[in-house]
Parts: C-alpha cells; sequence; structure tokens
C-alpha cells in the first residue's frame, strides 16, 4: 500500500470503520502490539495471560525485535501472530479489534489517532503524549471516532492506590493544600555514541517518525532515547507521570495550574543526553500546589521515607490535619502535631497491569468510555503537567497559562514549545 493510499485510507474510511467487529460475550478481543522493546515485550507477557483477549499482530520497525516478540508468543501461547514493519498496515487489518501502542513517547500521538480513525480500540503506553497539542488532539480524535482509549496508567488500577485516594477525598488528613511526587530512581551515564550505519533490518525513517531526521546512534535507540527531545521527555515524562498523574488524583483530579515553574540541570555526566537528571517543578493552583522532583544521581530519601536500593518512587500528600506517603508497596498515614502513624496498609500481591488491561478490555465490550480507569482525557492531562515543567525548564522562567486560549501569557518562545515541526509525513 503506497503512502499515499494510506493517507487517503485513513481520511476517508472512518466511517466505515467505526464498524469494526467489537468481540462478542464469548469472543476474545484479538490485539495487535505496535512497538515490541522492553515495553512492548512485557505487555506482549501480559495480554498472553489474559483470556479474555489473544494476541494476533505484532509490529514493530526493527526486524529482530519482531522475531524476539514472536518467539516469546509462541512459547507462551503455541500460536503465532502475523508481523509488520509498518503500523499503518497493521491498523488497516480487519483481524485485529484493537492495539496497543509501546512505541517511543514521540509516535504514542499520532499511533492512537490513526488507529483510531481505522476504528481500532487503543491501549496506549505513558505519556500519553509527546506535547501540549498531541494530547488534545487524542482526546477530539477519541471522541470523534467513539474509541476505546486507555492510557498505561497502571497505579489507576491498584488497589491500594484507590483505596488511598478515596481516603484523601474523604479528609483523612484534613484539607489537602499540597502533592508531592517524588522520581529519585537511579540513571548511570549513557556516555557518548558516535553516529554509525544503520544496524540491518532496522527502518530509522520509520523509527524517527514525525522527530526530525538524525544519523543513527546508539544512544538514540534503545531504551535512551527517552533522553533526547526529540523523541523522549525526560525521567519527569517517563518514570514522573505515574506520580504525577497520582498528584492530580489525590488533589481531585486538578487540571492546569495558574502558572508553572521548573529549574534543575544535567549535573555530574559529561554525556549524550539532552534532558535534565535533576528536576524540581512547582505547579500552583491558588488553594493548593504540586510539586515534583526528579533525582537521578545519588540521594538519600525524603522525610525519613523508606529506601528501596537506589530508588524512592512515591507520593506525599499534606494536609490540614496531617501527611500521607503512597507507593507500590502501600500507605501510611500520619496526624497531629506529635505526627503519630495512624493507619498503614500495605498492598496485596497482584498485577496492576493486567488489572488495567482488563479494564481496558471491559470499556472495548461495553463501549462506555467513562469505564476506563485512566481514558486519555485523564492521561492526556497528566502528561499536560510533565509537559508544562518541561518548557518552563527549557525556557528557563516561570509560566503563566491561559486555558480560553490555550496558550502561556506573553511568551512567544514558550508557546512553540506546545507542539512540534513534523517531520513530513508523519504529521499529527
Amino acid at each position: 500500500m503506497s503512502k499515499l493510499t494510506r493517507r487517503h485510507f485513513f481520511q476517508g474510511a472512518a466511517t466505515a470503520l467505526a464498524a469494526t467487529r467489537v468481540a462478542g460475550a464469548n469472543d476474545r478481543i484479538r490485539i495487535g502490539i505496535v512497538g515490541l522493546g522492553g515495553r512492548g515485550n512485557s505487555q506482549l507477557g501480559s495480554f498472553s495471560r489474559i483470556t479474555e483477549c489473544q494476541v494476533v499482530a505484532l509490529c514493530d520497525v526493527n526486524q529482530a525485535a519482531r522475531e524476539r516478540a514472536q518467539a516469546r508468543l509462541q512459547k507462551l501461547t503455541s500460536l503465532k501472530a502475523k508481523e509488520y514493519n509498518d503500523m499503518r498496515d497493521l491498523f488497516a487489518d480487519k483481524d485485529v479489534d484493537a492495539v496497543s501502542i509501546a512505541t517511543p513517547n514521540h509516535w504514542h500521538a499520532l499511533a492512537t489517532i490513526w488507529a483510531c480513525e481505522a476504528g481500532k480500540d487503543v491501549y496506549v503506553e505513558k505519556p500519553a503524549s509527546h506535547n501540549l497539542y498531541e494530547g488534545w488532539r487524542m482526546v477530539e480524535v477519541a471522541r470523534r471516532t467513539q474509541r476505546m482509549v486507555q492510557v498505561g496508567s497502571q497505579s489507576r488500577s491498584h488497589p491500594v492506590k484507590i483505596k488511598a485516594m478515596k481516603l484523601l477525598q474523604e479528609g483523612i488528613i484534613g484539607k489537602v493544600y499540597m502533592a508531592k511526587g517524588l522520581c529519585f530512581k537511579r540513571r548511570p551515564s549513557i556516555g557518548k555514541t558516535p553516529p554509525e550505519p544503520v544496524p540491518p533490518g532496522l527502518d530509522w525513517d520509520k523509527f524517527l517518525g514525525p522527530a526530525p531526521m538524525r544519523p543513527y546512534t546508539k544512544n538514540r535507540f534503545a531504551y535512551n532515547w527517552h533522553w533526547f527531545w526529540d523523541t523522549g521527555n525526560g525521567d519527569i515524562g517517563n518514570q514522573g507521570v505515574h506520580e504525577m498523574d497520582i498528584c492530580r488524583w489525590g488533589l481531585g483530579e486538578v487540571g492546569m495550574p495558574v502558572s508553572a515553574v521548573s529549574t534543575g540541570g544535567k549535573y555530574v555526566y559529561d554525556d549524550d543526553q539532552e534532558t535534565p537528571n535533576t528536576q524540581l517543578a512547582t505547579f500552583d493552583y491558588g488553594d493548593k500546589q504540586i510539586v515534583f522532583e526528579v533525582r537521578g544521581l545519588l540521594t538519600g530519601p525524603e522525610a525519613g521515607l523508606p529506601v528501596r536500593p537506589g530508588n524512592t518512587i512515591g507520593n506525599l500528600f499534606f494536609g490540614s490535619d496531617g501527611w500521607m506517603w503512597v507507593d507500590d508497596s502501600g500507605f501510611q498515614v500520619y496526624k497531629g502535631e506529635a505526627n503519630q502513624l495512624v493507619m498503614e496498609e500495605k498492598a496485596e500481591r497482584g498485577d496492576a497491569t493486567v488489572a488495567h488491561m482488563r479494564n481496558f478490555l471491559s470499556a472495548c465490550r461495553s463501549r462506555n468510555y467513562k469505564e476506563l480507569t485512566a481514558e486519555i482525557e485523564i492521561g492526556a492531562m497528566s502528561a499536560a503537567l510533565c509537559h508544562l515543567a518541561n518548557i518552563s525548564y527549557r525556557v528557563g522562567r516561570l509560566l503563566r497559562w491561559d486555558e480560553k486560549r490555550k496558550k502561556f501569557v506573553n511568551d512567544p518562545e514558550a508557546d512553540k514549545l506546545i507542539t512540534r515541526e513534523y517531520r513530513k509525513p508523519y504529521v499529527v
């Protein structure tokens, strides 16, 4: 199928394809996975454990990744999936009901939009988008095409975190005035890697997609794409977006702040990384605030919190009567002047990602997007705060937001970072 034909296909066939087969009560939903790196491989394992669905298609621009995923799928299920190099061909496959997007961040929006317009429901990894504009477009397209779009913020399906957020909203620590997200995740230096020939079997043009054409280097590929502005959003938009989402959740689903400011830098290392390894962001909502901190270098804990080897990742909530700590292991509530521990709950064993995927599959059957625990509007807003922080960091000043105009107040330089220059034909 030529590029011209594909473009006309996606523009003109949305209505017809909206009637794409939706699995009945006794049918398994047929899943295609796009992006078969670390997270995509993890998704493959999770979807293979769920009896309500079947992985029937695999797509990656890297032949080696497709071959590894195919071998793993056959080992897990004894079944073989169709293979695709181009996601547009997978989206055109009438035997695929829904897709899971596990590409690098810069592909999340376009892949989701193309899939929705081809009549597929979408599970898309966090962060929902690579920039602010993309998040708005994803919500608009999901509504227009009536597709289910779930963002991979699996904390929303984590029972102990659901309980903690409910307690906050019921006033367990009084009026909550601050949410603090901690992303103290140890990140070694990535070093420097020179340009070199593209490895055999890798379609470098498709990997870069909407991003500018750059020479292939090892650091711009595989996991380290997170640390380049072309393709990633730094750790605030990688691990951190999970905790940013919980900050918003605990404060009552707050949206865009009145103002935001972020400082920090890439300290200690002399390497290829562009994004900061140390970052502090503050979001002002008038009567409450979000504070977010990224530390990729060696660090201690915060407020005497438990330290896992190398990492302290979680959320603090401060209220008029006390404070709460929440992470994957559970939560603790402290109250009063004596800082007394009044409640503690440990997380039960379970897989929040599988529960999150089951929630997505259930909504694919019911056709009610409001049943999704991390629907695209939720995920896009949490990503938006990460983008606000990064824009403030990059322009070097506090930013004020005009929600009516969807622009910054008197700041054309910051406005330019609301979206990006897209490389044709990969245009959102």
